[in-house]
């Protein structure tokens, strides 16, 4: 019986807001874990990747992903590449549904587009095209991690946990 839920998605499809409102409506733990993932490495995510690189990344991103898979009854946000190692999804999916989180690029780029100091990948002249490129080669990844998908491109923080929690009533092998 799973009990815990991770949100998946791309940067600016909301997984924090929403896993901040949706463990709070649902009195669950909050794991979110880029800052675990910082905790462990000493450093900001910006400074793993520019001094020790993205395999050093996942590397730490797999390590902090299994001790946060293995909580029960949490809401977990999942950094944007969390899909990009199988194992992840895996360990998930062990006890989590998975939530995949979706927004256009339009309300990405809105969603991002001042925080770039804190999203090395959008940190090029062209953060549009990038949004776009690394959406359609992770888009086939996160859609096959997928137990659930909601859009959050037109709705509210509220109206997409409302979302969540109805479509997780429905979920067998989910207890609320």
């Amino acid at each position: 019986m799973k009990t815990s839920v991770a949100l998946i998605g791309f940067m600016g499809t909301g997984k924090t807001a929403v896993g901040r409102a949706l463990a709070e409506k649902l009195g669950r733990e909050f794991i979110e874990l880029d800052p675990l993932i910082e905790k462990k490495a000493g450093k900001t995510i910006p400074e793993i990747f520019s001094g020790d690189g993205e395999i050093a990344f996942r590397e730490l991103e797999i390590a902090v992903t299994k001790e946060a898979a293995g909580k029960e009854k949490a809401v977990i946000a999942c950094g944007g590449g969390v899909v990009l190692n199988k194992i992840n999804i895996d360990r998930l999916r062990e006890g989590a549904v998975i939530v995949y989180l979706t927004a256009s690029p339009q309300a990405i780029l809105k969603r991002t587009v001042n925080d770039d100091e804190e999203r090395p990948l959008l940190k090029v002249p062209d953060p549009a095209r990038t949004i776009g490129e690394l959406l359609e080669f992770r888009r086939p990844f996160y859609e096959r991690a997928a137990e659930i998908t909601v859009d959050t491109s037109p709705i509210d923080v509220a109206s997409v946990v409302d979302e969540i929690i109805n479509r997780l009533k429905e979920y067998e092998g989910f207890r609320l």
